[in-house]
């Protein structure tokens, strides 16, 4: 390479990656590499005097509690990652086929993903405490008429239904991609071989999908961990902190018990336990892109 075509690849490389170079690695892994650190001190939220080792990891791994709401975590990712993806699926068969309103469908089901969580929480907590025990008071519905906040398994169900009718329209428009770049000529050949609307959903539509439905998966999944807002709006973490998620818990392991290290490891925990998640979900998904 000339010395001005090297000039030329430097100045380019100054031009558009070390910008964005420097913006990734001051906002995230310096962030990171500095949390990591302080996760072997006895920080408390503005400086450290020692080096404590592995005494915040040994304190984190320790916990029952920390143990139980990864139990709850996971147990709520599961099942929202479930239903989300089926909702969202149905629904985005359901806008996809000749409908007049079908422009409309899209919006009323999208408009919820553009709701904060917090406000998302704040409306639902009313409904689950006033509108619906007064509707199942009056009209003598026995599951009803106690707040569902105040018991731990329906708060559970309470929390993956909100996650659900907030996520639903975000994934749903990934499958409308997904369904409409199908090539129409294979969807009329599989019809005229005699194929049911069933048989093209299972054996045509579904496997040319794969990509789609691997990016929901791995978008459900994420949101699934990294929830905070609505658990905090809606449940706060109760009752007597049953309903807390991970994020929630090292939330209030750090700023609401002043626990910075113990908090900080216990973050670096989640993050591996995500991250091996995460590529696991997607070397399946890609295994089984593989093989369609």
């Amino acid at each position: 390479m000339s010395q001005s075509k090297r000039k030329k690849a430097i100045g380019k490389f100054f031009a558009f990656g070390a910008i964005p170079l420097t913006i990734f690695t001051g906002v995230l892994i310096y962030p990171f590499m500095q949390g990591f650190y302080l996760t072997f001190t006895d920080w408390n939220g503005f400086d450290y005097t020692k080096i404590d080792g592995f005494k915040n990891y040994k304190e984190s791994l320790t916990d029952p509690h920390f143990w139980t709401t990864m139990g709850f975590t996971l147990k709520f990712v599961l099942v929202s990652v479930i239903l989300v993806n089926l909702v969202a699926f149905g629904l985005a068969l359901l806008v996809t086929t000749k409908l007049k309103s079908s422009n409309l469908f899209r919006t009323f089901f999208f408009i919820p993903n553009l709701i904060g969580g917090v406000v998302l929480g704040v409306i639902w907590q009313f409904i689950f405490n006033t509108a619906l025990t007064s509707m199942a008071r009056k009209f003598k519905i026995p599951f009803l008429q106690e707040s569902w906040l105040n018991d731990t398994n329906k708060a559970f169900w309470a929390l993956i239904i909100v996650t659900v009718w907030q996520a639903s329209g975000y994934m749903m428009i990934i499958y409308i991609t997904g369904l409409i770049s199908i090539e129409p000529e294979i969807v009329e050949a599989a019809t005229v071989d005699g194929a049911t609307p069933f048989r093209l959903l299972t054996a045509i539509k579904i496997p040319l999908m794969a990509q789609a439905f691997t990016i929901s998966l791995f978008l459900t999944m994420r949101n699934g961990f990294m929830a905070y807002d609505v658990n905090l709006a809606l449940t706060g973490g109760g009752p007597f902190r049953t309903t807390e998620l991970i994020s929630m818990h090292i939330f209030q392991e750090a700023f609401a018990f002043g626990h910075f290290g113990t908090g900080q490891a216990k973050a670096v925990l989640m993050f591996i336990m995500v991250a091996f998640a995460a590529l696991l979900q997607v070397a399946v998904s890609k295994r089984m892109e593989a093989n369609q």
